[in-house]
């Protein structure tokens, strides 16, 4: 039987393609759709028992892959493994807001607790992971779930953890700037393998599109596109809307970055054709590995609301598919968590890859920085004329639809 959110019966199109087409042809599609690393698809990596009997047992999905880097003389391998964090809220909306916090505490304990198991060096989970994205509704009762990066329970809970497995933890939620007139902002804070708050980033764009009201809670941050430099390699983070904008993308990458968290919050009807892809492209382009997360389940909110689009007035944002991802700067990907079911993703890279796609395509080499630094630099001028040359037969006469 279909579960919500399933693809008839199928969490994934992957599990769906495997399931369905012959084995052989099976390989070549995943080829095509999934790339190759090292000239092969990404490899699966075997976990720990616990891991998997606690994936069977608290029923979340679960995915391993290892991305490979060409044997070098001078430089060792610099394997690392992340962890990529998607889950539906547990208890309804209408519950009292504490009780809502922390069933989903409980809930991702489970889950960072197999993480650790599992020997995750850096871990990510997904936006506003605190909460339900009620940003939707407009209400301002929602705000009671913001918290200080620095003092908040949901920090001080990620921290005990982080000091636990000696993980380095992403933890996306709604801060309260107490030193700021008690301002909100959509924060990763980045919490450290020994527990230390290491730094934190906002939400660098906005959406104004559809139910995403989040203009209604927030604006656009202002810790411009910092890189966390980290035991374990240096990471950054793109929060959600901001991997539709390509310059945002690339600033984390000129600034060092070898692994990219985008975690993020998103409906099937409105971006699921772009989820597979966006991510994958960012990768690619600006040669780091990137981990795509997405929330799971449709969200039902007490009161109906409308946002402006025509459509009629409705309590939930839609289905959020899941299907969080890892994509290596090969071009390679690994398939999704399930589209219907919290999940953990884990993947072994090895950073050296990133050095080595560099040196291959010389998409930093051929980048032409101070041909776009000079468009740009005209571009935000008011008196900004765009370069459009004009087919001057245009402006000719026509006699009986001949110039």
């Amino acid at each position: 039987m279909a579960t919500e959110g399933s693809l008839q019966g199928f969490e994934s199109v992957h599990r769906l393609l495997s399931e369905t087409l012959p084995p052989q042809l099976f390989q070549e599609v995943q080829r095509v759709l999934l790339g190759c690393n090292g000239g092969k698809p990404v490899q699966t990596l075997s976990l720990p028992a616990i891991v998997t009997e606690s994936a069977q047992s608290q029923n979340f999905d679960v995915l391993a892959y290892s991305f490979s880097a060409a044997e070098e003389q001078l430089r060792k391998p610099r394997v690392v493994r992340i962890g990529l964090i998607q889950n539906a809220t547990v208890l309804p909306t209408t519950d009292p807001y504490e009780r809502q916090m922390n069933s989903i505490r409980e809930r991702l304990r489970t889950i960072i607790e197999a993480a650790g198991k599992a020997g995750v060096n850096v871990l990510c989970l997904q936006e506003a992971w605190t909460m339900p994205f009620a940003f939707c509704t407009r209400e301002k009762s929602w705000c009671e779930f913001a918290e200080s990066a620095e003092r908040g329970k949901s920090t001080q809970f990620i921290q005990e953890l982080a000091r636990k497995y000696n993980m380095v933890i992403v933890s996306p939620i709604l801060e309260r700037d107490e030193a700021h007139g008690d301002t909100l902002w959509n924060t990763a804070v980045i919490i450290g393998n020994h527990g230390n708050i290491i730094g934190k980033h906002r939400k660098n764009h906005i959406p104004r599109v559809g139910d995403f009201n989040e203009s209604s809670y927030y604006m656009e941050g202002n810790t411009g596109h910092p890189v966390f430099e980290t035991e374990f390699g240096k990471i950054a983070v793109n929060i959600c809307y901001g991997r539709h904008h390509t310059l945002n993308w690339q600033a984390f990458g000129m600034n060092g970055a070898e692994i990219v968290f985008n975690p993020s919050a998103t409906v099937g009807d409105l971006s699921e054709p772009m989820w597979p892809i966006e991510a994958r492209n960012a990768a690619i382009a600006n040669t780091y590995f990137v981990g795509a997360i997405n929330r799971v389940g449709t969200e039902s909110f007490p009161n109906a609301f409308t946002s402006g689009d025509g459509k009629p007035e409705h309590k939930d944002f839609g289905h959020f598919y899941g299907s969080s991802y890892v994509a290596g700067p090969d071009a390679s990907c690994t398939p999704s968590l399930s589209r219907c079911r919290d999940g953990l993703m884990v993947a072994d890279c090895d950073l050296n890859l990133c050095q080595q796609v560099k040196d291959k395509w010389g998409f930093r080499l051929t980048a032409r920085y101070e041909l776009y630094a000079k468009f740009f630099n005209e571009y935000i001028k008011p008196d900004f004329k765009p370069q459009v040359v004009r087919d001057a037969f245009l402006d000719s006469p026509k006699e009986n639809g001949v110039y």
